[in-house]
Parts: structure tokens; sequence; C-alpha cells
């Protein structure tokens, strides 16, 4: 008969023996087709949750000096569908609904009105590669006061020109660094690169940051994340 003390020994060295396990049955499940969507996408979901909460808002994502920019002409276009979506300017607004005293029609003179930032930040894209981009606009969270969104909002949500959509997180949308922008390098907005205005958050990763944008919704709730995170992609993508 296992003596009391033989009896713990084996209960402490079955739990370890199993906590070294775990990868491998992780692994083993990986292995298996029907388990490998949902573990991927539960691990997708932790991620975010980990990443929202370790968020600080007051932390600033880095800055450059002039000379560590790159060329204009070498700051890479990226679109989900095609490169110019056709934007009448002079009939453009930025149409704002939700959770906000100031819903309508606000013109690109009236957000230019909000005191001007530029930045040199890093613009990350989720295919691999990283340039540094001078990017000049209003704060979105000014912009936010403006209008009246509702502060216990959770979100704010944008439409596009070209059929793109995107969502930040409150905490996001009001980060000193996040910028309705109007101008890349000094000069205003390209239609490759967005005209007449787009999201610059150098926090996120490059897909948050749409272009083309013609429609804002603050809200409690989301109707749909995003254009990529609605096919599989991270939903936070913090940096």
């Amino acid at each position: 008969m296992k003596s009391r003390t033989d009896s713990r020994k084996f209960k402490t060295m079955s739990r370890r023996e199993l906590l070294k396990l775990t990868p491998v049955i992780a692994l083993g499940a990986f292995a298996i087709p029907q388990f490998q969507k949902p573990l991927l996408k539960g691990g997708l979901a932790f991620s975010d949750w980990i990443s929202a909460r370790l968020f600080r808002s007051g932390h600033l994502a880095p800055t450059f000096a002039a000379a560590d920019l790159t060329p204009f002409e070498k700051f890479p276009i990226n679109d989900c569908d095609v490169d110019d979506p056709g934007v009448d300017f002079d009939k453009w607004t930025l149409t704002v609904t939700g959770s906000v005293q100031k819903p309508g029609d606000y013109t690109l003179a009236q957000i230019e009105a909000l005191p001007k930032v530029t930045q040199n930040t890093r613009h990350v894209c989720v295919e691999g590669w990283d340039v540094i981009g001078n990017f000049g606009g209003v704060l979105l969270s000014d912009f936010l006061k403006m209008i009246g969104a509702d502060p216990t909002a959770h979100f704010v949500s944008v439409e596009c020109a070209d059929d793109y959509y995107e969502s930040l997180d409150m905490a996001t949308a009001m980060h000193p660094q996040s910028l309705l922008c109007y101008e890349m390098y000094g000069q205003p907005l390209t239609r490759e690169h967005g005209a007449p205005l787009r999201l610059s958050i150098p926090t996120k990763v490059g897909y948050k940051q749409a272009k083309y944008v013609t429609d804002l919704k603050v809200s409690h709730v989301l109707e749909r994340v995003g254009y990529w995170e609605d096919q599989g992609y991270s939903e936070f993508y913090g940096l």
C-alpha cells in the first residue's frame, strides 16, 4: 500500500507531467482539421483581449526627425480594390451619425478649422513592410469633441468611398496621435493615398488606417468590425 507521501508525490508529478504535455496536446489538436479554425479563432480573440487591456492611452508611438522620413515617392500605395475610387472633391462631406450631439455632414473646411497636428510616425503594414511618413490633420479626439460624441460609447467606425470599412475602440480613437489626416508631406493627400480624408493611427497596423473616408459613426455596439477583421484578421492589432 502506498503511503500518503507517495500519493502526494504522484499527484504533484502528474500535474507537472500534464503541464509539460499541454503544448503537445495543443499541437496535436491543430493537426486535426476540424479543430484548426476554432483554435486559431480563439487564440486570436484572446490575443486581442489581452492587447486591448494592455493598451495605454497615454503611451505614444515613436516619432522621427525629418531626416528619417521615407521619400514620398517611395511610400507604398495599398488599397482593397482600386487606387482611386473617383471621389468628387467638390461634393465630398464626412457624414456623422450615431451617438453624437451634432450629427450631419461636415465639409473638409470645417474639419481643417480645428487645430492642425503634424507628426512623423511609422506606418506598419501587415504584409511585412514599414515606412516613416509625415502626416498632417486634426486629432480625431478633437473632432469627436466637436461633434459631441458620447463619452461612454465604445467604438468609432468609418466607411469609405471604395467600400472599405474599419473600426476603432474608443481608447484608440481618443489617443493623442490618432489623426483625421488630410495631408502628407505638407501637401494635400493624393487620390492614391486616400484623399480627401483618411485615418492615420500610428499605434495600429496599416489596415486599421482607412482611406477615402466618407462616413463616421460613434456607437456602443459594432454592426461589423472591419474589412479584413471580418475575414479573420486581428480586431485590435496594436503596435
